[in-house]
């Protein structure tokens, strides 16, 4: 097959081994349908997060928030595993509480060793504003409603 060139003509030439391919390996058609295949999972991404928005803020709301939780942890009875999950607590602290309730015990058996938030602040790494910061998810003795039946009232007297 010859061709014609002459003087003065462009001639283009294709230095691609692969007839068509750019140096990426895709062809142009396949480099538009991946753009596109891309684009279309932005929106479909963004259309979702616009729909399901959520924030969950760090740290945790503290006052009503707190209060609604479906149990709340007395130091007196928890495990360090169920004290370290406590928000801005975490292990070291969650362990120095049991190891100060059990050397307390061992002192008076039976005792109540935490009776408010305040009594936390005996325990080594605790001070004034996390005692505060854990009161909402802390339950003390003095706290729990009674469970023991109201006193009834006397008996009005015949008429």
């Amino acid at each position: 097959m010859e061709t014609d060139v002459r003087a003065g003509d462009i001639v283009a030439v294709s230095t691609s081994p692969s007839g068509g391919q750019s140096e990426f390996g895709w062809t142009l058609p396949q480099r538009r349908a991946l753009i596109g295949l891309l684009i279309l999972l932005l929106i479909a991404l963004s259309v979702r997060y616009g729909l399901n928005r959520s924030y969950v803020s760090d740290p945790q709301p503290q006052g009503s928030r707190a209060s609604e939780l479906a149990s709340r942890i007395d130091p007196n009875s928890a495990t360090w595993e169920e004290l370290a999950a406590i928000p801005s607590l975490g292990e070291k602290r969650a362990k120095a509480i049991i190891q100060h309730r059990d050397a307390a015990r061992s002192r008076d058996p039976g005792a109540i060793v935490f009776r408010s938030a305040s009594d936390l602040m005996r325990v080594r790494g605790i001070g004034k504003a996390t005692a505060e910061n854990l009161n909402p998810y802390l339950v003390f003795p003095g706290d729990q409603p009674s469970t023991l039946p109201l006193p009834l009232a006397r008996p009005l007297p015949p008429r």
